[in-house]
């Protein structure tokens, strides 16, 4: 699988990466023939995060690099942190407490990228670019970055924090396309031209931080996975077909889309099924067309001005 880089961290990254926030559910041998198959794919970058299953899932994961210790070495882990019950906390103590506990439950010494995970509206960036500060130099955090933020926001948090932020992790999939939307329908009176996020895709490309998309097979915010919605039953057949061009499922033809954007956004993919994994991962060393991206485009239901 080919690599994308990871801001201008140095760091490379295959351009898929597995998403572990179900793994919890998965027995020893689901998750180890899990992980064994996204290796063998290509995938070299895990994302995890405090609140995923309720710390369990990040305890599997711990798990499996105690059995198989040559893998760590090989392989990028990406926590988040912030979320509470309730509310948001990107206050230093919580930063700090939230990565011990990540550290102690992966059983690694270090996390290779940590994310903010949801803006909190009470965030102090002194404090966290203290803590940073405190994780970097006790090397317990390599690389930084956030998720869920606008540009305005990651502008705020850059002014105080030294290090440069690296990544962005954004819903963006064939059914939930507002990272172009607006985009593509400037100055115009419709729906579509609304910006609900301050240009971040522009943001981002200018100022060399990596785009990852979360659940790029859901539709809305975790309404369904669009692959079996009757709603988008013409994307789907559109994905089967031009899928068929490159021996590609719908789901690989869905990576395949994101991945053609020339912003080199990171997929994320979130299942725990070997073969799918195997499957979708294909996509991402397919270059569709211009043509059969905004072919996808429009079968989602959008309209070009």
């Amino acid at each position: 699988m080919k690599s994308i880089n990871l801001g201008n961290s140095g760091l490379k990254a295959s351009a898929v990466a597995l998403g572990c926030m179900r793994i919890a559910e998965l027995d020893t041998s689901e998750l180890e023939q899990l992980i064994d198959a996204s290796l063998e794919a290509g995938i070299d970058f895990f994302d995890h995060a405090d609140i995923y299953g309720g710390g369990r899932c990040e305890e599997r994961f711990g798990e499996y690099l105690h059995t198989h210790p040559d893998v760590r070495d090989r392989i990028l882990i990406q926590s988040k942190c912030g979320i509470r019950p309730g509310f948001f906390d990107f206050s230093l103590p919580h930063i700090l407490h939230s990565v011990d506990q990540s550290l102690t439950r992966l059983q690694t010494d270090h996390l290779d990228v940590l994310l903010l995970h949801r803006p909190d509206t009470l965030m102090e960036p002194e404090e966290v670019a203290e803590a940073f500060t405190r994780l970097h130099q006790s090397g317990k955090v390599r690389y930084f970055g956030v998720s869920n933020q606008n540009p305005s926001q990651m502008a705020l948090l850059q002014k105080y924090v030294p290090f440069k932020l690296i990544v962005d992790q954004l819903q963006f999939g064939p059914a939930h396309t507002p990272l172009v939307d607006s985009g593509l329908n400037v100055n115009i009176k419709s729906p579509l031209g609304t910006m609900y996020d301050g240009g971040v895709l522009e943001y981002c490309r200018l100022n060399e931080i990596t785009i990852q998309t979360w659940s790029p097979f859901l539709f809305g915010f975790f309404e369904g996975v669009f692959l079996t919605s009757e709603r988008y039953a013409g994307l789907t057949q559109t994905l089967g077909r031009i899928g068929e061009r490159y021996q590609l499922s719908p789901g690989a033809a869905a990576v395949a889309w994101v991945a053609r954007h020339p912003a080199k956004i990171q997929t994320i993919i979130g299942s725990t099924k070997p073969q799918r994994v195997r499957e979708n991962t294909r996509g991402a060393d397919v270059e569709l067309t211009r043509e059969e991206w905004y072919e996808i485009y429009r079968a989602a239901g959008n309209r070009l001005p």
